[in-house]
């Protein structure tokens, strides 16, 4: 895999760059191929567009596609931010940003080291900045990809302040910019503590992921992402072993920290939550999920408009806008 670890410059996502942003490239698909007319059209600086950039194809908001210069809305960018008839075009919702932590955390083309590492393979109750950068280092060099300490730290900062808002120096107080990181709301890193360095003197703050029952984590939403997870890394496999479920790397278990008690627990309601699509058979010897259709766009659309409770025209008007004329999809929407 190509990982990343760069193209962020250095700020991790605020809340108005997503919904921003979207309007602007809706608008101008080719705004980002002049920074200055960027910079004046959304208002930041030219290292935040270049981050701004780096953010809405790294959460699936838009992409470049081939031979077309610039960058287009997703579907699923549209289906969440389209004025009007979007799902959440001001990102007031908690399932949103667990959809967002999804669709960061298992990119397929480029993945971010940090999001990849930290959630899938790393073993460790509880991690340190130190921790984790020896680790990075461990990995970049069996990649035989040599990185500098800056980059490491860097990445995981980032990763870190994704999750944990940022506090000021003396007291609790949160600074105010740090609020502008949408995902600190899922909770999803927490404090731990500190623990003595090898240095005299010295403390770091220790973090682990928080594992108890998430509830933002609704049974439409998790119904989403297992078909997610399965058209992606397994697609012509009839079904999926709770194994691949709950340990895989990618798998909704990995990247929502879920404990494998409530994953079960889960998965005995799914067939409900995912409009029948999904059955899950829970034996002693092989509990396997099974589905009842094929993994296509209109289940797609049927399992992501579950989430919200709304129409599933309003996906497929998303769909169109995406793909700039209308089509015909299942059961004759044109």
């Amino acid at each position: 895999m190509r990982f990343r670890f760069s193209g962020h410059e250095s700020f991790p996502c605020r809340y108005t760059w997503l919904p921003k942003a979207y309007r602007a490239i809706h608008a101008d698909p080719t705004l980002f191929a002049n920074d200055n007319h960027a910079m004046v059209q959304l208002g930041v600086g030219k290292n935040m567009v270049k981050s701004i950039r780096f953010w809405v194809q790294s959460f699936g908001i838009a992409e470049q596609q081939p031979d077309k210069p610039g960058l287009y809305i997703t579907p699923f960018g549209h289906a969440i931010f389209q004025a009007q008839k979007g799902q959440d075009p001001f990102l007031e919702d908690i399932r949103t940003l667990w959809l967002l932590h999804w669709k960061i955390s298992t990119l397929i083309d480029d993945p971010l080291f940090a999001w990849y590492f930290l959630l899938n393979q790393w073993q460790k109750p509880e991690f340190s900045q130190t921790e984790v950068i020896e680790a990075f280092s461990i990995e970049s060099d069996r990649m035989e990809r040599p990185l500098s300490d800056f980059t490491k730290e860097q990445h995981f900062s980032i990763f870190l302040h994704t999750y944990v808002p940022v506090r000021a120096r003396k007291g609790n107080e949160i600074l105010e910019e740090s609020l502008d990181c949408p995902l600190t709301e899922l909770q999803l890193v927490i404090p731990a503590g500190e623990r003595t360095m090898a240095e005299p003197g010295k403390r770091e703050h220790l973090y682990v992921f928080r594992q108890d029952g998430k509830p933002d984590i609704t049974g439409p939403l998790l119904a989403y992402c297992l078909f997610d997870f399965w058209r992606n890394h397994q697609r012509e496999e009839e079904s999926l072993s709770f194994r691949d479920i709950y340990a895989r790397p990618g798998s909704v278990g990995q990247i929502f920290k879920l404990s494998e008690p409530d994953l079960q627990g889960r998965l005995v309601s799914l067939q409900h939550d995912s409009q029948l699509f999904f059955d899950y058979r829970d034996s002693a010897a092989l509990p396997r999920l099974l589905k009842q259709g094929e993994l296509n766009e209109e289940m797609e659309a049927t399992l992501f408009t579950g989430i919200y409770g709304q129409p599933m025209e309003a996906y497929f008007e998303a769909q169109q806008l995406a793909h700039g004329q209308k089509f015909r999809i299942g059961i004759g929407h044109d």
